[in-house]
């Protein structure tokens, strides 16, 4: 049964009520998992189809991610892809760029030519930076313009707190992300189709007509880790020892970030916590909700006394094993005509004890316009011939 809260809304202004109400699927961090960062910096457990955030360890500190960022290069690759500027099997001509390339390469040189599908394998990989290079160029036109869109793509994602200076995540102070923002690509290049073939391989040699490169998976999950669907392992001197990997069992698929680590392994210890607590502990269910328990809204001024509710999509949530979580209408005393069809005039919170899961609108199932003398009159004429 749900609480019914009457009122709160009453003094707020038509606009700033329907702004808090439109604004829907709000999810805020649900019960903390006991999972500590064991040694990273930073930590974030995310369940990738909903975007609930599971469990976090200073998860907004900015922090150098290093070639993580090539899971952005990446995502704009798979976005091209999708929007059919691109295919997989599109082949590509190096320019002299990769030339100045430091780090992991594919032995690329100016005039060489591969496809896509091996440039993304060996970005995500073999970590190579001749492969950043020539994505980014054929993408954007050049590197700068590249890491615009970067930059303009993260911004899209809701990652606030990033900023990419290089396709390839080359140390740089200017560069920085956190582990929430992280959480939020990863979940985005999951969410990617023509990324999905590229992101779990273990070890593959590419380019056997040409100058073959044989590619390690660094991600050492992919190979032994249930269910793992990869994503992406870095190293760096400022970045320390990274990962974001993801795994689906069921009908969950999670990713653990892990930012931050002094040592190689400790990073995968960290991420197989994370996954298998939320495997174990978290279930996805859309919280039960029935419209029966809306009664039509108070209107002042319209040519209607009330107006029918109803609630908008309610969506999917990572809740904890056996979570009953706890509906709370909101809605004012009154709302003043006119009022459209689809307008929010209130919301409903879904909650787990003291924690909110998640917000949505309440919205009007009809039109009520104001009360004008024509209308005031002929009401009048039908209620004198009744």
């Amino acid at each position: 049964m749900p609480f019914l809260v009457l009122g709160s809304l009453e003094m707020m202004p038509v606009k700033k009520t329907a702004a808090l109400a439109a604004c829907l699927l709000l999810l805020t961090l649900l019960l903390p998992l006991p999972v500590h960062a064991e040694g990273a910096h930073a930590m974030l457990l995310t369940e990738a189809a909903t975007g609930c955030v599971l469990a976090e360890e200073n998860a907004d500190t900015p922090l150098p991610v290093g070639s993580l960022a090539k899971l952005m290069t990446a995502y704009l690759a798979g976005r091209a892809i999708e929007a059919g500027t691109l295919t997989p099997e599109t082949s590509l001509t190096a320019g002299e760029s990769v030339r100045s390339v430091e780090g992991a390469v594919i032995w690329l040189c100016p005039g060489d030519t591969a496809t896509v599908e091996e440039l993304l394998l060996g970005l995500l990989i073999g970590n190579a930076n001749d492969a950043a290079a020539v994505l980014a160029e054929r993408i954007s036109g050049s590197s700068d313009a590249f890491v615009m869109d970067m930059n303009a793509a993260a911004f899209d994602l809701g990652m606030r707190d990033t900023h990419f200076t290089t396709p390839q995540g080359y140390d740089d102070p200017a560069a920085y992300s956190t582990a929430r923002d992280m959480g939020k690509l990863a979940c985005a290049v999951l969410r990617c189709d023509a990324l999905q073939p590229c992101l779990s391989t273990w070890r593959i040699v590419i380019r056997e007509d040409h100058t073959p490169a044989e590619l390690v998976n660094e991600n050492a999950l992919t190979r032994t880790y249930d269910g793992c669907c990869g994503l992406k392992a870095a190293h760096s001197p400022a970045a320390g020892c990274c990962v974001i990997a993801a795994a689906r069992r069921g009908d969950m698929t999670c990713a653990a970030v892990v930012l931050g680590c002094e040592d190689a392994d400790e990073r995968f210890a960290v991420a197989k916590k994370l996954l298998n607590s939320a495997f174990s502990d978290y279930q996805l269910t859309v919280p039960g909700f029935s419209e029966e328990f809306l009664m039509p809204l108070r209107i002042r001024g319209g040519t209607e006394n009330a107006v029918l509710l109803k609630a908008e999509e309610i969506p999917l949530l990572a809740v904890p094993n056996n979570a009953q979580p706890e509906a709370v209408i909101v809605l004012p005393e009154y709302h003043k005509a006119p009022v459209r069809k689809g307008m929010p005039v209130g919301r409903v919170c879904f909650y787990s004890k003291d924690t909110l899961l998640c917000e949505t609108a309440l919205v009007a199932a009809e039109d009520v316009p104001v009360m004008t003398f024509r209308h005031a009159l002929a009401a009048a004429w039908r209620a004198f011939f009744r």
